[in-house]
């Protein structure tokens, strides 16, 4: 399969008040860690779309390997910057896989198993002990829906919508911690210290 990875990194961080793709985290930055995963999965194509704070991301964190563009409409939530991103997937492309800027506890291997459950299948996600997460998996039969997303669930609501059987690559984990709060930070750095 040609796999396009799109690491989603353009939020505005309205919570803490600061970028946090900058927060520091094992030496480097939040979003360094999430693209130092993204990388490891050795995507074919691997997509950066970024908000408000590209200037600075694009001083502080090292994107190499990762094509970057910015989301003109960042504020609008996470369908913003997948709707941004499908213009920008490789035509070969078999399906995309989402990751979180702001999760850099997702694990490569993860996103293996993920896929090598969801070959030719639409949809898929990996599940937690305490729930679903990311990555999640859409296949090339779902880039006309992921082009028309709006909002910051419009993920969810489409992978919940009934349309199509969704694939669950099961991870005997907790749901890796996102950062929204300053408490989200601190409890991932303390993990992270560990």
């Amino acid at each position: 399969m040609f796999v396009t990875g799109i690491l989603l990194a353009a939020g505005s961080s309205r919570r803490l008040g600061q970028p946090k793709q900058l927060l520091p985290l094992r030496g480097a930055t939040l979003l360094d860690a999430a693209l130092a995963t993204a990388r490891a999965c050795r995507f074919d194509q691997l997509l950066l779309p970024l908000g408000g704070s590209a200037d600075a991301v694009r001083d502080k964190v090292d994107t190499s390997g990762a094509e970057q563009f910015d989301v003109e409409r960042h504020g609008d939530g996470c369908g913003a910057s997948v709707t941004a991103a499908m213009g920008r997937v490789d035509p070969r492309a078999d399906g995309v896989v989402l990751l979180l800027g702001d999760q850099p506890g997702v694990r490569p291997e993860d996103v293996a198993g993920l896929l090598g459950a969801v070959a030719g299948r639409p949809a898929g996600l990996c599940r937690y002990r305490d729930g679903p997460g990311h990555p999640l998996w859409f296949g090339r039969e779902l880039f006309g829906d992921l082009a028309a997303l709006h909002g910051d669930k419009a993920v969810w609501r489409l992978l919940d919508s009934g349309r199509f059987p969704v694939v669950e690559h099961p991870v005997d984990l907790p749901v890796p911690r996102d950062v929204d709060t300053w408490d989200d930070y601190r409890a991932l750095v303390a993990e992270v210290g560990r």
